[in-house]
């Protein structure tokens, strides 16, 4: 648990993304299995925990030091689990410090009651910083300045691998990641998820920058843009998504490959195809166009959604590529023959689940 608590607060406190990286590339160096798995998941939100609530902690502060006294270091220092860790008063006879993997198994089966006492009993065993770093665990709020993105690229970085590579198996693995360390390490084969309408990673929006900005590797430089060989198409006012149907599964991934399937059984039912396509999530407005963004958040982060919801928020995607078609990969092709490939597979879908993303004439 010492090792991950020095790890969050030296990345919370780095605010380089290539520093970021070199840190937790050593991380995934020097930290042995199964602990640096669950660092892995933590960072990338993979792990589920039952998370105690803010205020659930505060009660839990107050039963080991004065309310007034509590509150006025709060608000000196602003941050709830900087001033629980700063001022916990450990009581004496604590055991030693517990592994992370130890801290996670207990969290896992503990229940609802029993939550709180196994919190404070861990608040005992550490120190200020790995108190820090529990309770934003529990708590479930890192922000670190650590996507799971960033995380998967130094784990790329770190292995000597593709990021692509990582992308498409990431969805079938699962913590703590032995078998993908093995793998980084030399020490395995790569592992080969069994993974039904799995993600495909797709190039995203870059910025262009006259210099290669040093913290943004993926800038690219408009003097190496030839218009005459590059398509336009309009971003519109939703999120990228990918549809995904194959083999009687079906998913909608976003950007960056969590499944939101869920949110959206409109989408899901329409989705009577073979294909992984590429495109925008949008929500139809009442004049047949799109909807302002605000439409669309209405729906996303939702756990259900009610027939209500999908009648007066009718959401649709806007086709920007075809990927996959029945058996057939098309990523290695050109743009224009994936483009035209598109145009037909969008014409055979009924209903206005799906339309086409036009190009910008020239």
């Amino acid at each position: 648990m010492q090792e991950f608590a020095i790890l969050l607060e030296r990345l919370l406190l780095t605010p380089s993304r290539h520093a970021k990286l070199r840190l937790l590339g050593e991380h995934w160096r020097t930290a042995g299995d199964p602990g640096r798995g669950w660092a892995l998941a933590v960072l990338c939100g993979t792990l589920e925990l039952a998370s105690v609530k803010p205020a659930a902690i505060r009660e839990l502060a107050h039963m080991r030091m004065d309310p007034v006294l509590f509150a006025l270091s709060y608000d000196y220092v602003g941050d709830l689990a900087e001033t629980v860790s700063l001022t916990w008063p450990a009581e004496p006879g604590a055991h030693r410090a517990p592994s992370l993997e130890d801290v996670i198994e207990a969290l896992r089966q503990a229940n609802r009651a029993e939550g709180l006492r196994l919190v404070a009993r861990l608040l005992d065993t550490l120190d200020s910083r790995g108190r820090w770093a529990l309770l934003k665990l529990v708590t479930g709020g890192l922000r670190i300045g650590v996507s799971a993105r960033l995380a998967r690229v130094s784990l790329a970085e770190y292995g000597g691998v593709d990021i692509n590579e990582i992308e498409e198996i990431w969805h079938g693995l699962s913590a703590p990641y032995e078998s993908l360390f093995a793998w980084l390490d030399g020490d395995g084969r790569k592992p080969e998820p069994d993974i039904r309408a799995p993600f495909r990673p797709v190039m995203l929006a870059h910025p262009l920058v006259a210099k290669q900005d040093r913290n943004d590797p993926d800038a690219v430089d408009p003097a190496r843009i030839r218009p005459d060989v590059f398509a336009a198409e309009w971003k519109y006012d939703g999120i990228r998504v990918q549809a995904v149907s194959e083999a009687g599964v079906r998913r909608i991934y976003t950007r960056t490959g969590e499944d939101i399937s869920h949110t959206f059984p409109d989408i899901l039912a329409a989705m009577e195809f073979e294909a992984a396509l590429d495109g925008e999530l949008l929500i139809r407005g009442g004049d047949g166009g799109v909807a302002p963004f605000n439409a669309l958040q209405q729906r996303l982060n939702r756990k259900t959604v009610s027939r209500r919801q999908m009648q007066d928020r009718p959401a649709f995607i806007r086709a920007y590529d075809l990927l996959v078609e029945g058996d057939e990969d098309l990523r290695s092709e050109a743009f224009a023959k994936r483009r035209t490939r598109l145009e037909t597979f969008i014409s055979r879908q009924a209903g206005e689940r799906f339309d086409l993303s036009p190009l910008v004439p020239d």
